[in-house]
């Protein structure tokens, strides 16, 4: 919370400070990353400080605090030996025991990702929701320093999306974690006097907050924020806020409450552009995923507006009673129509199968 609202003031004090010219180098950056295209489509997708064998995947080795949580037992994080290669994650009791049966082994494609850290207390965690034929099975990770966890939370990310650590994009995520990690950190002075600076934190904070907090708290705490992202120009306050907000769990999920078929209490049903969450309404936790990659089909019975959803090891059925369910129709035609376009700039939109997909003719 103190992240977003030290870079929104950061904003605020440089939209009134003249700013470099953003296309003065424009023609040099398109021709490079022009190049730096060509150069992917030739090699592959792997360069930079992977091995030079294309045919090889990454792998990643590393002792990790483990937990998996139970109730009515108290266990804390225990060592364990972890391996991750492709988008498997196998555990061992120790290095030495590589070549046995791992004590766990799981396909991270599908599962739900997120983080829990505490930078001031040295806490890196992960936490894995791995579909299971009866639900989300949950599973902590635990890392020793930032270095790691931006390895073994990039190398997560790309799994649950069915890609591995050879994909180009692992190294720009790696950084983007580290880079959003370094903004976190504590600092000892703020760059700003607050006996100058007047700061309404009801602008910057969560109502939820200043309920919790003095102003005067509030304000010292978002000064000592900001003294981490005081250089960055307006461009990059702005960029870093919306990296920062795609970083978060929720990102990118509309919510509608539905009763499921042979269900009399209400649900939560998270639509997100990859996968539909099932979840619990008064915890918000996942309780099941589908990714729409593996969807059959999907379609409504507009006589008891039931919405039916078809994939490869399930079936939905459900009504919204929140919305219309053509409202979710379209949320998850709309979706599917995105994916299916290219990243080419120059395509012509193919409005007949938009409005099949979200509208629901044939």
């Amino acid at each position: 919370m103190m992240l977003f609202a030290a870079l929104q003031l950061q904003a605020q004090l440089q939209s009134s400070v003249p700013q470099p010219d953003l296309y003065a180098s424009k023609e040099p950056d398109d021709i490079d990353a022009a190049l730096n295209e060509l150069q992917v489509s030739l090699e592959g997708s792997c360069i930079g400080s992977h091995d030079s064998d294309l045919t090889s995947i990454p792998e990643l080795g590393d002792y990790l605090k483990y937990l998996k949580p139970k109730k009515f037992t108290l266990k804390g994080f225990k060592s364990y030996w972890f391996t991750f290669k492709n988008t498997h994650l196998c555990q061992y009791s120790s290095k030495d025991d590589v070549n046995e049966t791992p004590l766990m082994e799981v396909n991270l494609r599908g599962c739900e990702v997120s983080s829990d850290v505490n930078i001031s207390a040295a806490k890196y965690s992960i936490k894995l929701q791995i579909p299971v034929p009866e639900g989300m099975s949950e599973v902590w990770l635990r890392c020793e320093n930032e270095q790691q966890y931006s390895r073994w939370m990039a190398a997560c990310r790309l799994a649950c999306k069915g890609k591995t650590m050879a994909d180009s994009s692992y190294e720009s995520e790696v950084a983007s974690i580290l880079a959003l990690l370094s903004m976190q950190q504590p600092t000892s002075a703020a760059v700003i006097n607050p006996n100058q600076a007047d700061i309404q934190p009801e602008y910057f904070i969560a109502p939820r907050f200043l309920k919790k907090f003095k102003t005067k708290q509030i304000a010292q705490r978002i000064l000592e924020a900001h003294a981490n992202v005081s250089e960055l120009s307006l461009y990059e306050a702005k960029i870093n806020y919306v990296k920062a907000w795609q970083a978060l769990p929720e990102f990118g999920i509309t919510y509608f409450t539905v009763k499921f078929r042979n269900s009399k209490k209400e649900e939560l049903l998270g639509i997100a552009f990859n996968r539909l969450i099932r979840m619990d309404i008064n915890t918000g936790s996942a309780l099941k995923t589908w990714r729409y990659n593996s969807m059959k089909s999907w379609n409504i019975n507009w006589e008891v507006k039931e919405m039916m959803v078809q994939f490869e090891e399930d079936n939905l059925a459900f009504y919204c009673t929140c919305a219309n369910c053509k409202v979710v129709h379209e949320f998850i035609g709309g979706y599917i129509f995105c994916s299916m376009r290219s990243k080419e700039s120059n395509q012509s939109l193919d409005e007949e199968l938009f409005h099949k997909l979200t509208g629901g003719w044939s």
